[in-house]
């Protein structure tokens, strides 16, 4: 076993570990099963890659954020440790090659979607892999009470026996004491074992601001607040007018939604992280994954479903534990209309059993085929040719997701990739049959060489194209070819929501809905739109001490820094000015008699308006009295 402390330096660069995070380690190495509840930007990833690196063997990391998962296994290849992620939307043969090098290879990671531990290829392998930790990331999914319960995550309990002897690390950012409870049950923990770090910020400054015009409030607060900022909205349609808004009044600020090509989803998220653009106007989707230190202000312009939801995306802001502002701008109406969008959220079963037929029919998929298939899933075309409403229709899928028949990804970016399928021997041979394709054979063993015949590589068409000098439609004409031969697997860029079948299709009249739970599930969200409601709409408790209670941590400590904490310590320090100022009246006045105007004129002119105040109010109160004369004298 290697040295913590060596590993962190080695491939990290610290000298030394956050608050916690040593404590999880030697838990984690000691075999013990562990909960880790850590805040956005805490360092979850450390916690089990790092004892992950020091154990012998390979590290399972099951995670159900394709752009988290994506984006960890690229960070780790930076360091020079390999890892590899299986998700939707991949073929059979990349999956397969990918499962063979972790029993085959050298590889340290491998990350995968919940939805895949019950698939034969992975049953199959996992049991010859040599696993020394499972890693369960955003482990309150795995809880129906927690905000985004994902049913396939209950799978782990099964995979548990298989890997007999092997420790969990659970991590999670949110979870209320319930939660906390479920995971551990679920994943079948032998005893409690819980490392959890105070979810307090004590550098972020929650506030929630009544507004009947948000618009030209967040331009206020953008106009008074320097620094990158992340503006939160519920629908791309925001985002594009809002940040049109901003940069007619000359704030440099770009729209982020999951409908904009890859491409242009890159460029502008590039262009936020270095700083040539401030304000980045999303949805909730932006940020996840995002090693962005320096936010200095985050706002909501639409209340969130949840106060876990709404903690997550917060917590993006002051990760550099420097000073940062989460805010949240409501009108009349928001908490009102959050509460009535749960009957949305959660359509009647007749309309969700309609829709799972609309899917088997869209993908043209028979009774008892389909599962783990992914597809391309463009909800406006789906519920445009059966004449469905968009939004229920999300929301039907949504909620099939939670009975756990199918999983919805958004757009997520995949490169184009190939892999050689045949051995270098028939490979050889095929080259001096059909010398018309020798030379793109040769250029792609001489640019990847043997990596090409272990896993899949990423390709560039158009500069493929450019070496050989061809147009690249032709290019794309001869991968095809050499696919459709089995010389090669060639998967060609996509950039799609994926929707994956994860069990057999079934009839849709008989499709066994749990109907209990669908019902607690909308409870559930009223309950937390409710609280989400109670959290702005308080205006007489510290923003902190409502979020920690909410998480089942209790403190009567204040925060200081929140909107009603900074209100308070400015009454508190008008009425020391004020005890001040009222002395220094009645110490001159009992000195000598005073008109007010010269009295008032003895103190500095920013206290003037204030001092007259208190004469008047000295005077009522009997402290002052007038002489005939006009001069103020002690009561």
């Amino acid at each position: 076993m290697q040295d913590i402390r060596h590993i962190l330096k080695t491939y990290w660069g610290y000298d030394t570990f956050r608050p916690l995070q040593e404590d999880i380690i030697y838990s984690v190495l000691g075999g013990h099963d562990t909960l880790a509840l850590l805040p956005t930007g805490g360092g979850k990833s450390v916690c089990f890659q790092v004892p992950a690196i020091a154990l012998d063997g390979l590290c399972l990391v099951i995670t159900p954020l394709i752009a988290l998962m994506k984006d960890q296994v690229a960070q780790l290849k930076q360091r020079g440790i390999n890892a590899v992620a299986i998700y939707s939307g991949m073929s059979r043969r990349e999956i397969d090659v990918t499962l063979d090098n972790c029993v085959y290879g050298n590889v340290k990671f491998l990350y995968l979607s919940p939805e895949r531990l019950l698939t034969d290829l992975f049953q199959e392998r996992v049991k010859r892999m040599k696993i020394s930790l499972l890693a369960v990331d955003e482990a309150h999914c795995i809880s129906q009470w927690g905000y985004d319960f994902r049913p396939p995550y209950l799978q782990l309990a099964e995979l548990r026996e298989v890997l007999s002897g092997v420790p969990v690390i659970a991590l999670t950012a949110t979870a209320t004491e319930e939660v906390k409870q479920d995971i551990q049950q679920k994943l079948k923990f032998p005893k409690a074992n819980v490392f959890q770090k105070s979810f307090a910020r004590s550098n972020l400054s929650y506030s929630c601001l009544y507004t009947e015009n948000k618009t030209n409030r967040l331009l206020e607060i953008l106009q008074r607040m320097p620094g990158q900022s992340i503006v939160y909205v519920r629908s791309r349609r925001q985002t594009v007018e809002m940040a049109k808004f901003l940069q007619s009044r000359l704030i440099s600020a770009a729209a982020y939604h999951a409908g904009l090509k890859f491409e242009d989803r890159s460029a502008v998220q590039q262009a936020w992280i270095d700083d040539k653009v401030r304000v980045m106007v999303a949805t909730n989707a932006f940020g996840m994954g995002i090693d962005k230190p320096d936010v200095r202000l985050v706002v909501h312009l639409d209340l969130p479903e949840s106060l876990e939801a709404y903690y997550q995306e917060a917590g993006r802001a002051g990760r550099d534990e420097k000073y940062a502002y989460a805010t949240i701008l409501f009108g009349p109406n928001d908490t009102a209309e959050l509460i009535s969008k749960i009957e949305d959220a959660h359509p009647p079963v007749d309309f969700i059993r309609r829709v799972y037929q609309c899917l088997a029919n869209y993908y043209q998929l028979a009774v008892g085929s389909g599962f783990m298939s992914s597809f391309d899933f463009d909800l406006a075309s789906f519920a445009k040719n059966y004449k469905l409403p968009a939004l229920q229709a999300h929301h039907a899928v949504k909620r099939l997701e939670s009975e756990g028949y199918v999983q919805l990804n958004e757009g997520c970016y995949a490169p184009s990739r190939l892999n050689l399928a045949m051995d270098n021997t028939a490979l050889y041979d095929f080259q001096l049959k059909n010398p018309d394709h020798d030379k793109l054979i040769q250029m792609i063993l001489r640019i990847y060489g043997g990596e090409a015949f272990a896993s899949f590589v990423k390709i560039s068409e158009s500069k493929m194209a450019q070496q050989l000098k061809i147009q690249e439609q032709e290019l794309r004409r001869k991968l095809e070819y050499l696919h459709k031969l089995q010389v090669l697997v060639y998967e060609p860029q996509r950039d799609s929501p994926q929707i994956t079948f994860t069990k057999p299709r079934e009839g849709a009249g008989s499709l066994p809905l749990n109907i209990n739970k669908l019902n607690q599930l909308r409870e559930r969200a009223e309950v937390q739109a409710k609280e989400m409601a109670r959290y702005v709409e308080t205006n007489n408790r510290c923003r902190t001490q409502l979020l920690l209670e909410y998480f089942g941590e209790i403190t009567d400590a204040r925060c200081r820094v929140c909107d009603f904490c900074l209100a308070e310590r400015k009454k508190e320090r008008e009425e020391k000015d004020e005890s001040r100022l009222r002395d220094k009246v009645l110490e001159l006045v009992k000195e000598k008699p005073y008109l007010p105007r010269d009295l008032v004129s003895l103190f500095e002119p920013k206290h003037s308006e204030a001092v007259s105040v208190l004469i008047r109010e000295m005077v009522d109160l009997g402290n002052l009295k007038y002489k005939e004369s006009g001069q103020l004298m002690l009561g």
